[in-house]
C-alpha cells in the first residue's frame, strides 16, 4: 500500500490495519522517519517536502513491487508526508511484513533506501539563515548499492 499525504499518520493504527487477519505474518519490520532540528551545523526550524503528484506514487509503487519480487512479503506499506513539517513530526512510515523476520528486515531497509534515492521528493529546509534546498547525499546513494543483486526468499 502506498500513500502520499499532508496529514499525520497513527503508526499503531497503520500497522494493525496492515497485518489484520493475516496470521502468516511472523515478522514486521518498521521504519519511521522524523524531522530533525539539526542538519550538519545548521538549526532547522521546519522542512517543506514537495513532490510530483502521479509520478511520485508510480515510483513508490515500483519500489514496493521490487521489494515484493525480492522477498516473500505478506504485506508492505509506504506512507510519505508532504507539506510543511516541524522538528519532531513524522515524515515517513515504511513497513514490511513476512513469515520470517530476516525477509521483513531486509525488505524494510530496501524500501527506505530506494525511497530516499529514487522517489521524486524535494526537501526545503527553513533555517535561521534562510531556506535551503537539500541535495542528495552520497551516503544514501551508497546504501542502495548493496541492493544491486536481487535476493529472493530470505528466511529466518
Amino acid at each position: 500500500m502506498i500513500r502520499v499525504q499532508e496529514h499525520d499518520f497513527d503508526v499503531g493504527a497503520e500497522l494493525a490495519a496492515l497485518t489484520a487477519g493475516n496470521h502468516q505474518v511472523g515478522g514486521l519490520a518498521v521504519f519511521v522517519g522524523l524531522v530533525r532540528d539539526m542538519a550538519g551545523d545548521r538549526d532547522i526550524d521546519a522542512m517543506t517536502l514537495e513532490h510530483y503528484p502521479g509520478m511520485t506514487e508510480k515510483m513508490l509503487a515500483r519500489i514496493e513491487t521490487e521489494a515484493n519480487e525480492r522477498w516473500p512479503l505478506e504485506a508492505s506499506l509506504i506512507i510519505h508526508r508532504v507539506g510543511r513539517l516541524e522538528p519532531g513530526e513524522q515524515i515517513v512510515l515504511v513497513a514490511a511484513a513476512s513469515a520470517h523476520r530476516q525477509a521483513a528486515f531486509d525488505a524494510c531497509q530496501f524500501l527506505i533506501d530506494w525511497l530516499k534515492t529514487k522517489a521524486p521528493f524535494w526537501k526545503l529546509e527553513e533555517t535561521g539563515q534562510g531556506a535551503l534546498w537539500v541535495d542528495a547525499r552520497d551516503s544514501d546513494t551508497a546504501a542502495t548499492e548493496r541492493w544491486s543483486t536481487p535476493k529472493k526468499g530470505a528466511a529466518e
